[in-house]
């Protein structure tokens, strides 16, 4: 999903395997039953039936059919409080070998593309193959849920324990609107379109929003189809970070180390992934960047990466492009693992020749 403090772009299968690790076994949940005349649902049809001139009715019996889902408000939830985070065990979900070899294959078949997404968007190939890789292992996970159920779940019956309910499900609502206005626009039947448990679609796993927006049409075929054309993915990925600030040339990260006065710690890490301190500030504080990052212009980010509950933290500095991969999903995990799996296959693809 994109941009909102929300997941911009959310990975059917990178989020599945998360939840699923913080909230163990799946629960028996109740079978799926359909809104109908939920008043909430009739009251979200009549208005946008209104704002767009569509016809309410068939609105109103469209989004009747769609299903609450059990599982997608389980999957929603955040981990358990007190779940300690391991990045070498998140990091080892997609730094591996099938994964690496799939992204070989994908850059070999669309090495063409990338290179003009490159040109265009100053957005480097290996970054766009991370992304790629981490959202849908190159197209294979691109979720199985009904876009349509997912959404209306999230958007008329979103868990009340959440702890950012009402901001979530708001969220949510707007993405059902521009589904719909999606579908409409590209010839898709709603009911038929599959994605993630949150609703996001095809090889980038974008949002419904972040397709209206940012999408583009990258194999010139006159449209835009982020499901079928990984090339339109490709292009789509590179314009996305590129209208978020990507600085081309620009590091994403570097290596530092942190004073050990406790005070200061918690001072530098406070804004977490957003760039604060200059290298200057970083040095008056007592850290100790690396000497790339000594010569760096502009702010950086403290970031602490836990490794579970017993080993050390992983700290780096996070530069503007480190936060503007961040904008794809708000994590440093999810980040760091898309860079170093672009590098990783970069790496290889080099040794081969």
């Amino acid at each position: 999903m994109k941009r909102h403090r929300l997941l911009p772009t959310l990975c059917a299968g990178l989020l599945l395997a998360v939840n699923l690790a913080a909230h163990g076994k799946p629960k028996r949940v109740p079978a799926p039953q359909p809104f109908g005349a939920h008043p909430a649902v009739i009251a979200f049809a009549d208005e946008l039936a209104a704002a767009q001139n569509w016809d309410a009715a068939a609105l109103r019996e469209q989004l009747g059919r769609a299903l609450d889902l059990p599982r997608v408000k389980q999957l929603i939830l955040p981990a358990a409080k007190g779940t300690a985070k391991d990045w070498a065990a998140y990091r080892d979900r997609f730094i591996e070998p099938k994964r690496i070899d799939a992204a070989l294959a994908f850059w070999a078949e669309h090495e063409a593309a990338l290179l003009r997404a490159e040109s265009r968007y100053g957005v480097p190939a290996e970054v766009i193959v991370g992304i790629v890789g981490v959202e849908t292992f190159y197209g294979r996970i691109t979720g199985g849920f009904k876009v349509l159920d997912a959404l209306a779940t999230l958007a008329f019956d979103f868990p009340a324990e959440h702890p950012r309910a009402a901001e979530r499900q708001a969220f949510f609502r707007s993405e059902l609107v521009e589904f719909l206005k999606l579908c409409r626009e590209n010839g898709l039947d709603a009911a038929d379109v599959r994605g993630s448990y949150a609703g996001a679609l095809g090889w980038p796993q974008f949002m419904p929003g972040s397709w209206r927006r940012h999408a583009v049409d990258f194999d010139g075929d006159g449209r835009i189809d982020l499901i079928a054309s990984p090339v339109d993915a490709i292009g789509s990925v590179a314009h996305y970070l590129s209208e978020y600030g990507w600085k081309p040339g620009e590091a994403t990260h570097y290596s530092v180390r942190l004073p050990a006065d406790p005070i200061t710690r918690r001072r530098l890490l406070a804004p977490d992934i957003k760039p604060t301190f200059t290298a200057a500030e970083l040095l008056e504080a007592g850290a100790e960047p690396s000497e790339a990052a000594r010569d760096h212009v502009g702010a950086m980010a403290v970031i602490e990466l836990q490794n579970g509950p017993k080993k050390p933290t992983t700290v780096l500095l996070g530069t503007q492009n480190f936060w503007v991969v961040t904008r794809y999903n708000w994590s440093a995990y999810y980040a760091l693992a898309v860079i170093e799996l672009g590098q990783a296959v970069k790496a290889k693809r080099l040794a081969s020749r």
